[in-house]
């Protein structure tokens, strides 16, 4: 069995955890605290990965950013390539569990008292610090929900990564594509052990979240 599969899979759900973790929380404030039509537009697209199939999403990023178009050639002349290597299937991924970063993030500033905000400016402090010393710090347990769940969300993508990415060994192929191949391959003892692995490490995700879920209770 190929186990650099899961050293890839590992790598790329560790970078897109901690993009997401800066992107996703500066997206949940703006969306939480902006009231404009701006954000009642953005927030569809950014929760879209959740009902659409990630073949569309694959195809797309393949049409806007693969050589064949004009800022896939820009990019390419600028020595950034997005398609079929390892940024490729990192920037797939954020874009796929976009969704998993920015939803709870977003539940847990909307839950936070917006008279201990108000304090926070009438005291003179500016909107960063109050992100940074009250809104967070009062959303911690779903900005640990968030981060957890993109971690396992990536370990078990397919669609997405499989299209932007494709099947190169030791560079792109990961765990849940190398389940794919030892099927196709007939290897269905590679086959169960990888995927008894993943389903271990959702399971664990599982636990892990509702044990944050009973904190946050308390």
């Amino acid at each position: 069995m190929d186990y650099k599969v899961f050293l890839i899979s590992f790598e790329l759900a560790t970078s897109t955890t901690l993009v997401l973790g800066v992107v996703g929380i500066f997206i949940a404030y703006f969306l939480a605290f902006n009231k404009s039509i701006l954000s009642d537009i953005i927030e569809p697209f950014i929760m879209s990965p959740l009902v659409l199939p990630p073949t569309v999403l694959g195809f797309y990023i393949i049409y806007i950013f693969g050589l064949g178009s004009p800022i896939g050639q820009f990019l390419n002349h600028l020595g950034i390539k997005l398609v079929f290597n390892f940024k490729g299937l990192l920037f797939g991924s954020i874009i796929y569990s976009m969704p998993f970063a920015v939803s709870p993030v977003l539940s847990g500033f909307r839950s936070v008292p917006k008279s201990i905000i108000e304090a926070s400016y009438t005291l003179g402090k500016s909107k960063f610090y109050t992100l940074l010393k009250v809104i967070i710090p009062n959303s911690k347990y779903s900005i640990v929900s968030a981060l957890v769940l993109v971690f396992a969300h990536t370990i078990g993508e397919f669609g997405v990564v499989l299209m932007v990415g494709g099947d190169i060994p030791d560079k792109t192929r990961t765990a849940s594509i190398a389940i794919f191949d030892y099927v196709q391959e007939l290897n269905y003892k590679d086959a169960n052990i990888t995927a008894l692995i993943l389903f271990g490490i959702a399971m664990s995700t599982l636990i892990f979240l509702q044990i944050l879920k009973r904190l946050q209770e308390r």
